[in-house]
């Protein structure tokens, strides 16, 4: 893998993307107007084996997204529609009986695709909703004692919309602890919409995506970033930010280990995502906040209303932690 002439300074939309996931981008923005930083964000928790949490209004392109982005990598795509009436095994499966071959068969659920869509999870009751705690975290269903694995690569792109609370039934703490990112599309400007107009014109331009990356390269590119290197000063770097987010005044709940982990392999996945063959600083500064906002809850107050103040602690913490130094790479 060759390094990217691109600048590491600037992490955003400007920065080179690697040669082979540069039309992957492309393709997708055929679909999505204007939102590379998010796009290149969810190909990143697709490589780092993550899950995304899309928190934003209605309309904004979310279903859309999820589509292009399966379309792309020619992945097998499942949506399930949540509702307050949906059951568990509506999700996972379920065992019936056979009297043919008088026993219980397995019936597989929506969940045994590669890239399942889970719209308006909050729409459905806790019980539900802990169907796919072990899907997310473990790659398998258990049923009847007996567990089923699923076929990689498995990534779930979750909706809720925060403007309406009635009837919902709020993620807990473990359930977003799963999910790698929370992010939001958010409204196009003057110039994205009216592109977009003028897109939909005669056809959705979603009808016309062909796959860029085809599904067994794609397992190839995400066997490779756990090879993207870690210097000891940057895993230190991560373990201080952690430390920090549990021992702050103001938070009652920090980052948990597993939130940790997926930091570091974010990091590497969006090195990769943009050429270089090692994480830098400036890697764990840009994702921190996208991972772990959502996973921490401040005393006191009501969770919904905390957003903001998250955020400004999130920051203020990425002031506090001093930046490890610049070293050698060379292995």
């Amino acid at each position: 893998m060759k390094q990217s002439p691109g600048r590491t300074s600037n992490l955003g939309t400007e920065q080179t993307i690697h040669d082979e996931l540069r039309p992957v981008v492309e393709n997708i923005e055929r679909v999505i107007v204007g939102k590379r930083t998010t796009i290149v964000k969810l190909l990143c928790a697709m490589l780092a084996h993550g899950h995304v949490l899309l928190d934003d209004v209605p309309g904004v392109g979310k279903t859309t997204l999820a589509k292009a982005l399966a379309a792309t990598l020619d992945l097998h795509y499942a949506r399930i529609q949540f509702t307050p009436d949906l059951l568990p095994t509506d999700v996972t499966g379920v065992s019936i009986f056979n009297p043919a071959q008088g026993a219980f068969v397995f019936q597989r659920g929506p969940v045994f695709t590669n890239l399942l869509l889970a719209d308006e999870l909050n729409r459905t009751s806790p019980r539900t909703q802990s169907a796919l705690l072990e899907v997310m975290e473990e790659r398998q269903v258990t049923v009847d004692g007996v567990a089923h694995p699923l076929s990689p690569p498995f990534m779930v792109i979750a909706t809720e919309n925060p403007i309406e609370y009635e009837g919902t039934f709020p993620l807990p703490e473990s359930q977003l602890d799963r999910f790698l990112f929370r992010l939001n599309l958010g409204y196009p400007t003057i110039e994205e919409e009216t592109q977009m107009l003028e897109r939909v014109t005669h056809s959705h331009p979603l009808t016309a995506i062909r796959p860029i990356l085809l599904h067994d390269r794609l397992a190839d590119l995400m066997n490779l970033v756990p090879n993207v290197y870690i210097a000891p000063s940057i895993r230190q770097y991560i373990a201080q930010l952690a430390v920090k987010t549990r021992e702050h005044p103001r938070i009652y709940l920090g980052m948990s280990p597993r939130a940790t982990i997926a930091l570091q392999r974010a990091a590497q996945a969006w090195s990769f995502i943009h050429g270089r063959e090692f994480v830098i600083p400036d890697d764990i500064r840009y994702l921190f906040s996208d991972i772990v906002a959502h996973r921490i809850i401040l005393k006191g107050g009501n969770r919904r209303q905390q957003t903001s103040a998250v955020q400004d602690l999130v920051n203020d913490i990425l002031e506090q932690v001093p930046i490890p130094d610049r070293e050698r790479r060379d292995r």
